[in-house]
């Protein structure tokens, strides 16, 4: 029997400590927590400019990819399509996990498909993978305050307030790209939208 084509999780983000704590990398953080919960070990990938590791999500169950590109947001997808390649994975396999101004901070959603908001690391992943069908763990972050600039904003940090809860949320956004994977997107939806 041939082994199923393992699943494709992304932490979107940008690299370089400046910008290890910022709104933008939340995919990035996920991705860390996932990979330390799951004991996948990350490392540049051979292929890909990307920081990669494979595992299994609990005995027995389905394969995985943890993968984080190291070129920068807006240039995303040609890591994720490398490694989509090298590893077989179709799109429909593909978690993206990012922050999302259009939800507000502490609210966490996924879906498969749509548009990408002007959020550069998913466009780039759309074009690079030829679909906008793979999923998708959205992390609330909110809107600017006042008349910031989206742009200056994704770049800063949480704010002190965001801060006592940002470690419950990177856990819980861990949680909703396992229940993802492993229950399907509808249960995962039905679960985790009403909070």
């Amino acid at each position: 029997m041939v082994d199923a084509a393992p699943w494709l999780v992304v932490g979107l983000g940008n690299p370089g400590k400046e910008y290890a704590r910022n709104r933008h990398n939340v995919g990035f953080m996920v991705a860390d927590l996932l990979a330390g919960r799951l004991g996948v070990r990350m490392g540049r990938h051979r292929r890909a400019a990307a920081e990669a590791g494979e595992g299994h999500l609990g005995p027995g169950g389905p394969r995985l990819v943890l993968a984080k590109p190291m070129t920068f947001m807006n240039l995303s997808g040609g890591p994720v399509v490398a490694l989509a390649r090298f590893y077989k994975i179709p799109v429909e396999q593909v978690v993206a996990v990012h922050d999302e101004l259009d939800i507000e901070y502490g609210r966490l959603r996924a879906k498969q498909g749509g548009g990408e908001g002007g959020h550069n690391g998913l466009r780039s992943m759309s074009r690079s993978l030829g679909s906008k069908e793979y999923l998708r763990v959205r992390f609330g972050i909110g809107r600017p305050p006042g008349r910031q600039d989206p742009a200056d904003y994704v770049l800063s940090e949480f704010s002190a307030t965001e801060r006592k809860e940002l470690d419950y949320l990177v856990d819980r956004a861990a949680d909703l790209v396992e229940a993802v994977i492993s229950r399907g997107l509808e249960w995962a939806q039905n679960h985790y939208h009403s909070t």
